[in-house]
């Protein structure tokens, strides 16, 4: 098994777009496409050609790049959600939870994460030990919830929480440090958390990313995937309460912060 290479970089505003690159077959996949320069731009860069294209919702600042792309790169599979398929026609195969798709050789997992929105999907290469959660789960931070409830967003973390501690998360957006001003707010006494808000705050003074992040330091200092959290509970005065009841409070709370 060849270790892919993964190449990430900004665009947009806060947007991030990723490659992944398989040396043996030369495939080449871009992981949404927020914008169609910034992609052919990377792909120039690394001197890679586009084989795949990976969707993980209908968002316009996910999808937008996928016509100039295809232009480029007639060839290209498009892969996304089947729910996403009427509202973005370049998708050529429609796929949903517990689907498999091969990428050079390798398994690649398909695992609905609903909640941000209905069609969201994530890919998970477990042969890697990585996971592109789109805007679903982010670096202390999730997504927030347009189209389904916080009970679906939260059943649709769970299930990422389940992944292995070590799994390299890569998210669609550069929020972390918004994400960090507001954890403290609710978890402001984890050590952890203290100390990651300060590697946040000076990696943005250099101007370099946050991102990947990984499940075990997001299980330690991601208020979302923490509603079990004795500390968070008693902040919010919701010690008796269900985990996902605490989930929606820090999602409301996060909504007007």
């Amino acid at each position: 098994m060849s270790k892919l290479q993964i190449h990430q970089f900004p665009c947009l505003g806060d947007n991030y777009g990723v490659l992944v690159h398989d040396d043996a077959s030369g495939m080449t996949a871009s992981i949404d496409a927020p914008d169609g320069q910034a992609v052919l731009d990377a792909l120039k860069e690394t001197s890679w050609k586009l084989t795949h294209i990976l969707v993980t919702h209908h968002h316009a600042d996910h999808t937008q790049g996928i016509g100039e792309l295809i232009s480029a790169y007639g060839d290209c599979k498009v892969i996304g959600p089947t729910e996403t398929m009427s509202k973005v026609p370049s998708i050529q195969l429609g796929v949903g939870d517990g689907d498999e798709i091969m990428f050079a050789g390798q398994s690649v997992q398909v695992i609905a994460t609903p909640g941000h929105t209905l069609d969201m999907i994530n890919f998970y290469f477990p042969e890697q030990g990585v996971v592109f959660t789109g805007d679903t789960l982010f670096a202390m931070g999730c997504g927030r919830v347009f189209e389904g409830d916080p009970a679906m967003m939260w059943a649709s973390l769970e299930k990422l929480m389940k992944l292995p501690a070590d799994t390299a998360i890569y998210c669609g957006h550069e929020y972390t440090l918004a994400n960090a001003n507001f954890a403290m707010s609710v978890d402001g006494d984890n050590p952890a958390l203290q100390a990651r808000v300060e590697e946040v705050k000076a990696l943005r003074e250099k101007g370099e990313p946050t991102l990947p992040t990984n499940m075990q330091l997001e299980l330690d200092t991601n208020p979302f995937l923490r509603a079990a959290d004795a500390g968070i509970r008693k902040n919010l005065g919701m010690e008796n309460a269900s985990d996902g009841e605490v989930f929606a409070e820090i999602r409301g709370r996060k909504d007007n912060f």
